[in-house]
């Protein structure tokens, strides 16, 4: 099998402008995390598109653009010879919707989530419109056209369809948030910031239905008042809160098309677990949960295609693995 897999994260050359340092290392991460586990699977042989810029990556056949081709044109060079492809892009501004409709489209096997399903989790407002109208609990999120309340203490403002700790601001309270709603040019949204941990699951889902990976510890700081994710502990939590092990369940059967590897940001405070965002796509938490579990995660994804089932449930490993994206928290 021939997968394609599209370097979109590193330097940000195709990308046609640079991306934040923090998103280019933690797209590196993800895309050589993903080529290795591939590349170490029987009969499974990777295509991987990669800016001229960087250093090639090993353990797999590398696509360069040509002169004047796009990201996308390069996407379809990519899909055209391959059997399945893997996409990693973000979701912001629609991206990986049309990638993965385009994979749709050359009749080639999609190692992801359905476009519908990426278009709704590409935003946070209706993500959370849509999983609390099924009684999961959400963190509150207004946009423009929202009656923000007026409820005491910080709020975060931040892209409805932004990656990770992209844009991420704290303001001072709501009457400011509000006024950053209005003021802004792209579509934010504002949510009360509620003093609880930062965690997240990594999932793997099919038809409704998601298999619990791991449970991650996320360590964020503000800097500047914006939002930096520093480190994780990933497979950080055992899967014995019934209602950490039931968000997941939740998440999955309230957006039918996710599908394969797909994480869950969310917060756990003494009332419970409140879902912040979806991510339909490779997380940071990635990169280290091979090593927590013992398990090739891609190798998973591709039984999954295979067998149409997920996994049985497996005992905790008890292994947790730090990985660090800012220097001063490595060990």
């Amino acid at each position: 099998m021939r997968i394609f897999t599209l370097e979109f994260f590193s330097g940000g050359g195709l990308l046609g402008q640079p991306l934040p340092p923090s998103l280019a290392r933690e797209g590196d991460l993800m895309l050589g995390t993903l080529v290795g586990e591939l590349a170490g699977i029987e009969g499974v042989h990777v295509i991987a598109s990669r800016d001229p810029r960087l250093p090639p990556l090993a353990g797999c056949e590398t696509l360069y653009p040509l002169p004047g081709e796009n990201t996308e044109e390069l996407f379809a060079r990519g899909v055209a010879v391959a059997d399945a492809v893997w996409p990693t892009a973000p979701e912001g501004g629609g991206t990986l919707e049309r990638l993965a409709a385009t994979v749709l489209a050359a009749g080639r096997t999609l190692l992801g989530c359905t476009p519908e399903a990426v278009r709704l989790a590409a935003s946070k407002l209706a993500t959370t419109r849509a999983l609390a109208a099924r009684g999961v609990p959400v963190v509150p999120t207004y946009d423009v056209e929202s009656t923000v309340p007026s409820t005491p203490g910080h709020w975060a403002v931040k892209p409805d369809d932004g990656a990770g700790c992209e844009g991420v601001e704290r303001l001072d309270d709501s009457t400011e948030a509000e006024g950053r709603l209005h003021s802004a040019a792209g579509r934010l949204v504002a949510q009360p910031w509620i003093e609880a941990d930062p965690w997240s699951l990594s999932l793997l889902c099919a038809g409704g239905r998601a298999r619990l990976l791991g449970c991650n510890r996320q360590r964020l700081s503000w800097r500047a008042r914006r939002l930096h994710l520093d480190a994780l502990a990933v497979n950080a939590r055992p899967p014995g809160d019934p209602r950490v092990h039931r968000l997941g369940a939740e998440v999955a059967a309230t957006i039918p098309g996710l599908w394969g590897y797909v994480g869950v940001d969310f917060l756990l405070g003494a009332e419970g677990p409140l879902v912040l965002e979806v991510n339909p796509r490779l997380t940071t938490s990635y990169c280290a949960l091979p090593a927590a579990l013992g398990r090739n995660v891609a190798e998973m994804v591709l039984e999954l295609r295979r067998s149409g089932e997920l996994p049985a449930q497996r005992p905790w490993s008890g292994k947790v693995v730090e990985l660090a994206l800012q220097p001063e928290y490595a060990a």
